[in-house]
This record gives structure tokens, sequence and C-alpha cells, in this order.
């Protein structure tokens, strides 16, 4: 029973790797693309709003 009690931290650990794996790969793509993509997008307009002194995108230098 020791060998059992050896390997069963491994093979959680590797089941529970692989599902996250998974999880990444289901999560990539797809519908959700388009939502991280506009998150993102106002997040770093967000950025460039809040810097000081830096023209606004598309201003004529």
């Amino acid at each position: 029973m020791e060998y059992v009690a050896a390997l069963l931290p491994s093979t959680v650990m590797a089941v529970a790797f692989i599902a996250l794996i998974v999880t990444i790969v289901k999560s990539q793509g797809g519908a959700n693309k388009a939502k991280e993509d506009a998150a993102v997008d106002a997040a770093l307009a967000r950025t460039e709003a809040a810097r000081p002194g830096t023209p606004p995108e598309g201003a004529a230098s």
C-alpha cells in the first residue's frame, strides 16, 4: 500500500495539470475572445488617458 501513497500525489497533480490545460485551451477564442479583446482595449485606453503630458492617439505632433 505504500506504493499507492507514493503515487497518489503525482497522479492528482497530473490530473489537475491536464484539467488546467484543457480549461485554458477551451477558453481561447470563440465568443469569449471578443469580450476579452474589448476589456483589454478599454484598459489600454484608460491607461493612455491617465498619462499626463502625452497627446491623445491620432493627434498631430
